[in-house]
């Protein structure tokens, strides 16, 4: 092993996210010099996710992560030392085995990635490769492609302050040509939007929400899809841009019940509602749909409308190798979300996105509520080969700094970024 490539120190940090809340940050050396990750963490959490440690108390109000930090420098760092940063699978493997947890409960997930991505970013560092291509090569991807962005333009749910039920409402630009046509596309109705929204609810209307969609005071479900339509005419864009929901249904799912609107509905009678919002409007995913426990709900939406639309697993899912096996054998879903903090390690990930591909389940590489300036995601959707990407909306510089990256791989990709098609 080249000296140059053995880590030499890592120290941790408390820093804050994109919500005001502490997350962990790692710098970590080598021969060569300093690489640096941080970690996102979410509002809308799947049961099933890796955990991640929080300090309780009355310090940021329970939200500090100096237990994890402290399990960073004390636990993981002399552990780590001397190993070869270019040695991933190794390494992933010896932060499990410290950990110990089938959950990462012990070390806390977010101790565990902030050091998993900083490894990788190591690795490709000393490889002399950009992040994207040295994630490509350790996940055997076959060639790049330039992801289809879900752009974020209305919050609802646990990432805003108003009365919408669904979390989140997409622009998805499937008719541009190029991933910085899409985003010029998803901006520019952006700013249609705000105009709409303006004008109609007032200064109120144009607040954001957590991912840096709109936080309009809504209450119909169907509201959001019309606005954004209405934007896109605006913009010249009607024939050019899909749409997309993310549902997280577990945070409202109470007594076996989907409460929706006020109303108590029964999983046939939210399928009707989904059905009907399809006929309306040009919809191709629904994101968790369902509770995150009932498959036989998530297998009656994807035996109606899996033909017709991505039908999305996220907190069904987690990014769990196990629980995509299950979701496959039960015809559950027929995409689904990947989101590195919750699985927790690099290598997880990469086997979660190989699943994937042996099975044809589609893919999207996606933020958190809670992010970074960290650009780390953006390389991984295209190092992965990932058709898709879900990184908020075109505001707030915790989101615009995966897209901003996104176009420079693009530039950097020339002729070779081919742009992802996705139906």
């Amino acid at each position: 092993m080249n000296s140059e490539n053995k880590i030499n120190y890592i120290l941790a940090r408390e820093i804050l996210d994109s919500r005001g809340h502490p997350t962990v940050e790692v710098d970590l050396h080598t021969g060569w010099g300093r690489v640096r990750a941080s970690v996102p963490a979410g509002a809308s959490r799947g049961v099933h996710e890796a955990k991640e440690l929080r300090d309780s108390g009355s310090r940021y109000l329970g939200q500090g992560v100096l237990q994890a930090v402290t399990n960073v420098n004390e636990g993981i760092a002399p552990a780590l030392l001397g190993e070869d940063c270019t040695n991933q699978r190794k390494i992933d493997e010896m932060l499990l085995e410290l950990d110990g947890t089938g959950d990462k409960s012990k070390l806390g997930a977010n101790a565990i990635l902030a050091c998993s991505m900083a490894v990788s970013r190591a690795g490709a560092f000393h490889k002399q490769q950009s992040l994207f291509h040295y994630i490509g090569q350790i996940s055997d991807t076959d060639s790049f492609v330039m992801p289809v962005p879900w752009i974020n333009l209305i919050n609802g749910g646990a990432h805003a302050g108003n009365d919408l039920d669904f979390q989140e409402y997409h622009v998805v630009p499937t008719g541009a040509e190029t991933f910085s046509e899409a985003l010029r596309m998803g901006a520019e109705i952006y700013q249609y939007l705000r105009v709409i929204l303006r004008q109609r609810y007032g200064e109120q209307a144009i607040n954001l929400g957590d991912e840096g969609g709109f936080s309009p005071p809504l209450l119909k479900i169907e509201e959001p899809l019309q606005l954004i339509m209405n934007a896109a005419e605006e913009a010249g864009y009607e024939d050019d841009i899909s749409l997309g929901i993310d549902v997280a249904a577990s945070t409202f799912f109470k007594d076996e019940k989907y409460i929706v609107e006020g109303k108590s509905l029964g999983a046939k009678e939210l399928l009707l509602i989904y059905v009907e919002l399809h006929e309306r409007y040009p919809l191709i995913l629904i994101e968790d749909g369902y509770a995150q426990d009932v498959w036989e709900d998530w297998q009656n939406l994807t035996r109606k409308l899996g033909s017709k639309l991505q039908v999305v697993g996220d907190d069904l899912t987690c990014t769990n190798v196990d629980r995509l096996v299950e979701a496959v054998k039960k015809n559950a879903c027929n995409s689904t979300i990947i989101k590195i903090n919750q699985i927790g390690t690099i290598s997880e990930v990469i086997e979660a996105v190989k699943y994937c591909r042996e099975e044809g389940l589609e893919y999207c590489v996606a933020n958190r509520s809670g992010e970074t300036e960290d650009t780390y995601i953006a390389d991984l959707a295209v190092g992965l080969g990932s058709k898709q990407c879900k990184f908020g909306g075109p505001a707030r510089s915790d989101r615009t700094a995966k897209y901003n990256r996104l176009l420079r791989i693009e530039e950097r990709l020339g002729d070779k970024a081919k742009f992802a098609r996705i139906v």
